[in-house]
């Protein structure tokens, strides 16, 4: 399977007339949409457009409620507990994020932790949201357990990345990763691919290192054992807990504080998936000069990407870096979806009732594709 790119512009349309038609309103449509297109601008596609067929089976199972909306359950001057009440999580996540950004601008600090969501996308958006207002931001997530921990055969914690952003001259800091060696998604990106995994990834559901990425992935879905390693693989002399620490890090400002659902009981039950998220925004300005502190953190930035570079290597980037010049690249000469996902966004149109074809003209799906709606 390969790849077909396609102009951000027919990318937007498509994702707005489709959770348009899962009955979102327009303004919530264009709220989800941002956060997918974004992860695909930045070259993050296991979080991208690739994602809807996540969100569809959410809200066909139930598990996604298109109709809820989030509501403050317990609030202080800097803090605050939200119950997302199983709404998408992108539209809980922002809600969240702004009202954390609000409270920072009024006490220095905003804390608000979330419970009862679903999977928000790229925790970085997050950050950004506050960074772009000149605040430090930080968003966390727990997620369904994928990650096995040291010394153990099962999942019991989720991706659980970790973002932060700071705004810096000429480019602003925006650190986004998960907290395992790398997410579920990018596991389903290898499997699309048919591409064995690489060594250092996984496990089987004995604790063994694994390769396979269809095995892995059901044993994840069944939870028979198994799962993806922390950062810092599956021993203690490689740093793996370090990664299992990072994780748990992830749990306390999102599962822990807000009395949700901790990763392990994430995605088991019928009506909901519980998963939890954490977000803090906190004001330069309470520790002194804002502007200084800016200037001061972008010549720290500037003398890491103009350090001694290794052997054969031409530069240092610094976090944020590649994310600005992968969506300037993608905006001017397209974005790449994989032909794999070409075929779920045809059965999401045939199950829709929307013409592929207006959107994805003179493509023709793979001839061996799993297409399951009839004539598209």
């Amino acid at each position: 399977m390969g790849y077909v790119k396609w102009n951000y512009e027919i990318l937007d349309r498509f994702c707005q007339d489709v959770f348009e038609t899962f009955g979102f309103s327009s303004e919530d449509s264009e709220t989800i949409k941002d956060v997918l297109l974004t992860a695909d601008l930045f070259g993050i596609e296991s979080h991208g457009m690739q994602r809807m067929v996540r969100y569809h089976k959410g809200i066909e199972k139930g598990t996604i409620h298109p109709d809820a909306k989030p509501e403050v359950v317990f609030e202080t001057p800097v803090s605050a507990v939200i119950d997302g009440h199983s709404a998408m999580g992108q539209l809980t996540s922002v809600y969240a994020m702004k009202k954390a950004i609000e409270k920072a601008k009024t006490t220095g600090v905003g804390i608000v932790t979330v419970r009862e969501s679903n999977h928000f996308g790229i925790a970085g958006y997050y950050a950004k949201m506050a960074s772009d207002q000149g605040l430090l931001g930080m968003a966390f997530t727990n997620s369904e357990a994928i990650m096995v921990p040291t010394f153990g055969r099962k999942a019991m914690i989720g991706s659980n990345p970790i973002a932060i952003a700071m705004d810096a001259e000429p480019y602003p800091f925006l650190f986004d990763a998960s907290t395992t060696v790398v997410t579920r998604g990018k596991l389903e990106m290898y499997n699309k691919m048919n591409k064995p995994l690489p060594q250092g990834w996984a496990l089987d559901k004995d604790g063994h290192a694994s390769c396979d990425a269809p095995d892995v992935l059901a044993n994840i879905v069944s939870k028979k054992g198994g799962g993806i390693m922390p950062l810092g693989g599956n021993c203690e002399v490689s740093g793996s807990h370090k990664g299992y620490g990072y994780g748990m890090i992830c749990e306390i400002f999102s599962s822990i504080l807000s009395m949700g659902v901790t990763s392990n009981s994430c995605c088991t039950f019928a009506d909901k998936t519980g998963i939890c998220h954490g977000f803090i925004a906190v004001n330069p300005a309470v520790f002194g000069d804002a502007e200084a502190i800016k200037a001061h953190f972008s010549q720290y930035l500037k003398q890491l990407r103009e350090s001694p570079k290794a052997d054969g290597q031409e530069r240092i980037y610094t976090h944020g870096e590649k994310e600005i010049f992968a969506e300037k690249e993608r905006r001017e000469n397209g974005i790449p979806v994989n032909d794999n996902t070409m075929v779920e966004l045809a059965n999401l149109c045939a199950y829709l009732k929307l013409n592929f074809h207006s959107y994805f003209q003179d493509y023709e799906l793979p001839k061996d594709s799993k297409f399951f709606g009839g004539n598209y």
